[in-house]
């Protein structure tokens, strides 16, 4: 298991990545144990099927602070924003369970699930088995997998072991040389995050550069600098099949109007 990403040496997000080898240290020697409770538990619900349904798809996302905004909700209630999500049309909603950097954990994810029945994401900085099992406890049904902090054996296995648990994964790549990897690992769901990992500076043009790599042979998800009905509009025209949102979702005062807005600026229901 790496302990940071060599082309992000020095950056906010080695600083994670290391933060995050210390958290899960604990979950180590506990995969049978997780294993086990698994096999208690009902089927996970399909994102793929969810994000491929006609339209442009949202994921709202439950994000109460990053390391480039701060705090961007901190009292957020999750059960209750992932329901405005729902009720505004979005057909997934992400969790940020990472404690140290974006202030989330698991019982965020548990309050979303307890709410609503679309599919779960837990995004994270999953490096080990362990964290997908773990998700599958939690009530995920799918878990983020970045390329940038993962080597090509560490993707293939842990893309491998989603399947095992009957999680989607949801591989994210930033530039053209990630998204090769991606679909080399053959990522089902490939998302594109506008948001350069390094800098943590956004630009939408960055999916739409990507798009042509990925193909038709993945669902397409553009992640990060949806802030607006242009944005979600962009990103359809760009062929991407859904949008993952986060920052302008929480802060938004109608959470279900804002998902309603971005849905139909793409050609959607109103």
């Amino acid at each position: 298991m790496r302990s940071a990403p060599p082309a992000y040496d020095g950056s906010v997000l080695a600083d994670i990545v290391s933060s995050t080898l210390d958290r899960i240290s604990p979950l180590q020697g506990r995969l049978a144990d997780l294993k086990a409770v698994c096999g208690d538990l009902p089927p996970a619900r399909d994102l793929a099927a969810a994000l491929a349904a006609p339209g442009l798809g949202v994921i709202g996302e439950i994000k109460r602070r990053s390391p480039s905004a701060g705090p961007i909700a901190p009292d957020v209630d999750p059960a209750a924003t992932a329901a405005a999500y729902v009720a505004g049309g979005a057909v997934a909603v992400s969790v940020l369970t990472e404690p140290a950097f974006f202030d989330g954990s698991l019982e965020d994810l548990a309050l979303a699930r307890g709410a609503v029945g679309v599919p779960l994401l837990r995004k994270d900085f999953t490096l080990c088995p362990e964290q997908i099992w773990e998700a599958r406890v939690a009530g995920a049904d799918a878990v983020l997998l970045i390329v940038a902090i993962l080597g090509d054996g560490q993707l293939d296995e842990l893309v491998g072991v989603a399947g095992e648990a009957a999680l989607a994964a949801v591989v994210e790549a930033h530039d053209a040389a990630e998204v090769g990897r991606a679909v080399a690992a053959g990522a089902a769901i490939l998302g594109v995050n506008n948001r350069d990992l390094a800098t943590f500076v956004t630009d939408l043009s960055v999916a739409e550069r990507m798009a042509p790599l990925i193909g038709r042979g993945a669902i397409r998800v553009a992640e990060s600098g949806v802030s607006n009905p242009d944005g979600a509009r962009r990103m359809a025209v760009a062929g991407y099949d859904a949008i993952l949102v986060g920052e302008a979702a929480v802060r938004a005062h109608d959470p279900a109007g804002f998902v309603s807005s971005l849905i139909a600026a793409a050609g959607g229901p109103e």
